[in-house]
């Protein structure tokens, strides 16, 4: 005979019931080849006589009453509203259950994980090569409206063979949603006129990050645009991010992968829009976030004390400069030479500031443009990817 094997633990029981049932075997006998212990022996045997072989199989240890359980409603509930929202994960879930029932006990998240993984609800993570962390990065973000960032989702095809551009702008500490616009297209004047609403409604904040495409920016000196010389001239820093590296906007590229998980085209801008205005509530007053404790944008946002009036006031730009007035073709004239810099800065004054030996910045108001090289005679402009508020005295 061959010892217990455990890999095989029902046919081994089965075996050593027959041999006992055989009579030609003492129970010492089998308990040394059955390598098993006396009590182990006396309980299988036991069984047999009350439940015969069917009674051989283990027995569930599963308590038959579990004080510590989830309760069933809220297995329920979990499963039902992870089925309305795929692509929230059992934290945000627990989080939503808190605010829809503050009186009852919240699950541990690895409840609510099990939960969900037990319903076939769980989709194993894609892993994901990490981003080294910028050396320089951008001014500090502590509180609402010190940063917005802003963004054109791509584009698609509405069901009417339409493109539709969503137009997303968020604030960087509170990851509030400002607005999710679906426009036709990227000019300048409708994000001029959402950017009008969001400051009418919430303030001005200090500064707005974004790439370099259109609106935002231009090949023109210092990549200004019709849409960041406005800004300017309301006292807001335009931040622009290095060109391929969009983690530097990663707060507002962790919405747009939100959104683009829940986007379904519509068959107009106008469900398109109802549609986005759904995402948008619900990203705000209904989805929990990790980076701001759990909470959701609308809990940690705050509207800015920067009050938007429309007016723009003049700007001193102090003593030590030479002020040059842009004509209407862009262009200035600058010891003896004609120079172009940018027909959105028609009619403006600039400033040239002396920096070092034959090297003069050029502003438009706080925002460095680029410099000028006497032993060049050349115009170049300012690469300002990082650079900090603080190391421009003229920026507010």
């Amino acid at each position: 005979m061959i010892p217990w094997i455990e890999t095989d633990a029902m046919q081994q029981r089965v075996l050593f019931l027959n041999a006992w049932l055989s009579q030609r075997y003492t129970k010492t006998e089998l308990y040394q080849q059955f390598n098993i212990s006396r009590p182990t022996a006396d309980k299988w045997i036991k069984r047999h006589e009350q439940l015969g072989f069917e009674g051989l199989t283990e027995l569930s240890r599963k308590p038959h009453h579990s004080p510590n359980a989830t309760p069933q409603w809220i297995c329920d509930w979990l499963i039902s509203e992870k089925l309305k929202r795929p692509h929230w994960g059992a934290k945000k879930l627990l989080d939503s259950f808190t605010r829809h029932f503050p009186e009852a006990k919240k699950p541990a998240d690895s409840t609510g994980d099990l939960i969900l993984a037990r319903a076939g609800l769980v989709q194993p993570r894609k892993t994901k090569r990490r981003m080294s962390a910028d050396t320089q990065p951008f001014g500090e973000c502590t509180a609402p409206n010190a940063t917005w960032s802003a963004d054109f989702k791509g584009k698609f095809l509405l069901s009417n063979q339409k493109f539709c551009y969503p137009l997303t702008i968020t604030d960087n500490f509170s990851r509030f949603l400002f607005c999710c616009k679906g426009l036709p297209n990227t000019k300048s004047a409708p994000v001029i006129a959402e950017f009008e609403r969001l400051f009418e409604q919430f303030g001005l904040p200090y500064s707005i990050r974004t790439d370099n495409g259109s609106p935002f920016a231009s090949q023109a000196l210092g990549g200004i645009s019709k849409l960041s010389k406005w800004w300017i001239d309301l006292g807001i820093r335009p931040e622009r991010i290095k060109p391929s590296h969009p983690e530097q906007n990663g707060r507002h590229e962790r919405m747009h992968r939100s959104l683009k998980a829940a986007l379904q085209p519509q068959n107009s801008f106008e469900a398109q829009q109802t549609f986005f205005n759904q995402f948008l509530r619900e990203y705000n007053e209904e989805r929990s976030h990790e980076g701001i404790g759990r909470k959701t944008p609308a809990e940690c946002y705050e509207p800015s004390k920067r009050i938007y009036t429309g007016h723009i006031e003049p700007y001193d730009y102090g003593d030590n400069v030479e002020i040059r007035k842009v004509k209407l073709s862009g262009e200035i004239k600058w010891q003896g030479k004609t120079y172009y810099l940018s027909q959105v800065l028609a009619n403006e004054p600039v400033a040239f500031e002396p920096y070092a030996d034959g090297i003069w910045h050029i502003y438009y108001r706080f925002h460095l443009l680029g410099s000028f090289d006497a032993k060049e005679m050349k115009i170049k402009s300012a690469t300002l990817w990082h650079r900090q508020p603080n190391e421009c005295k003229r920026c507010l």
